[in-house]
């Protein structure tokens, strides 16, 4: 065949795509695993931040989790849970989820050093350039903010982004999310503002009100469905029931 005509030139460059594109897709599918399991470990630091448990090493960061995070749930509108399988909830696409007219309410169980358990709910939003997202850690009262932590895709660097930062996210530790047994999530507002519902709430950043907005909104809007729940933790738990042992001396002869 003639090098030189245009026949051999499609076809060497056909052949040469596909061989590229052959080289590429393996590669990707060989790497797929791996940048999965770091995406899973990103998200997992992140809800270790949100319990204040720090997780510097990456190989040890799965290791940390599990230990941490003793129960996967999935819970109902009514507040039951209906389902506990290994990673139910870790596992739910947030960025869908808020988007179904009825959503998965996933819950994770923590159980600290000290025995204190907590559950983490994740939350997710908008901000001024794209999506905001986030976990907030609950103490067992169903009321107090135990932690936060808060990620975006594209906030602007020094205003916007700065909901990432511990002393932003420190603001909500020990906020309430009921008022006088009424669901009222922590609002973020300039500062001199208040709550017209009554809600505890902390300074918005200055600079960027609009993010401020998204992370007040997405938390009211992704932690309401859990009101069910969080009274259910609530509610008086019934003492364990005691065993009366009879001495033998007082049975008749």
């Amino acid at each position: 065949m003639n090098k030189n005509s245009n026949t051999y030139q499609i076809l060497y460059a056909a052949v040469m795509v596909l061989l590229v594109g052959t080289v590429l897709a393996f590669i990707y599918m060989a790497l797929k695993p791996k940048q999965n399991e770091n995406i899973a470990n990103d998200t997992r630091k992140q809800i270790l931040s949100a319990l204040h448990i720090a997780a510097t090493d990456d190989a040890l960061v799965k290791e940390t989790y599990e230990k941490y995070i003793i129960q996967d749930l999935l819970v109902d509108s009514e507040g039951n849970i209906v389902d506990s399988a290994r990673n139910v909830a870790f596992d739910v696409d947030m960025k869908k989820n808020v988007k179904l007219a009825e959503r998965q309410l996933p819950v994770m169980k923590c159980k600290l050093d000290d025995g204190s358990v907590k559950y983490v709910l994740p939350v997710y939003g908008a901000g001024l350039w794209g999506p905001i997202w986030g976990y907030i850690a609950v103490n067992d009262d169903g009321n107090t903010i135990y932690g936060a932590n808060f990620s975006h895709e594209g906030e602007t660097p020094g205003l916007g982004a700065r909901i990432t930062e511990q002393s932003f996210q420190d603001e909500f530790k020990d906020k309430h999310l009921f008022i006088d047994g009424e669901f009222k999530s922590v609002a973020v507002l300039k500062k001199g503002q208040r709550a017209t519902n009554g809600a505890e709430q902390i300074d918005a950043l200055t600079g960027a009100t609009i993010t401020s907005r998204g992370v007040s909104d997405m938390m009211a809007d992704c932690l309401a469905p859990y009101e069910a729940f969080l009274k259910k933790l609530q509610a008086p738990q019934p003492a364990p029931a005691t065993t009366v042992e009879t001495s033998n001396d007082n049975q008749p002869q």
